[in-house]
């Protein structure tokens, strides 16, 4: 398989995924990761390791904004081989509050990929926000 191929095949695997979020489609956002699946998100704990364990976080994740959901990545950028392939993007992401307010800030996501039984699946993903160490807070506030 060509590069441009797998770059298109993941290129689409992201658009799923960012849409399944945006509908909050927990069980289209899942069937996408590895069983598996190592994920350090940006928030709740230090590392989710497998399906059950990042599902019960996405379920949470989708119950805290009770309104529509951002999630808009932007500087989309990926490197592929024929079996493995990564991806890094900007994402803003969050959503509407029970008052109607939005939460929302810019995030950094790389997200690994593997093509097993012939289907890409996502086996590691890592959400950060870049903080500042000396007055230990995170650093919401920051544009691309």
């Amino acid at each position: 398989m060509n590069t441009q191929t797998t770059e298109t095949e993941i290129q689409a695997l992201i658009e799923t995924y960012r849409q399944a979020v945006m509908e909050k489609n927990v069980e289209k956002v899942m069937a996408l990761y590895d069983d598996n699946i190592v994920s350090f998100d940006a928030i709740q704990a230090l590392q989710f390791k497998g399906k059950v364990a990042y599902q019960a976080h996405w379920q949470a994740c989708m119950e805290m904004c009770p309104g529509p959901h951002k999630f808009d990545f932007h500087q989309v950028e990926i490197t592929s081989a024929d079996t493995i392939a990564f991806a890094h993007w900007l994402t803003y992401c969050g959503g509407t509050n029970d008052k109607g307010e939005e939460q929302a800030c810019w995030m950094r996501t790389t997200a690994c990929y593997q093509r097993v039984a012939g289907q890409w699946k996502i086996v590691h993903e890592h959400w950060s926000a870049p903080f500042d160490p000396m007055a230990g807070t995170v650093m919401f506030d920051l544009q691309p």
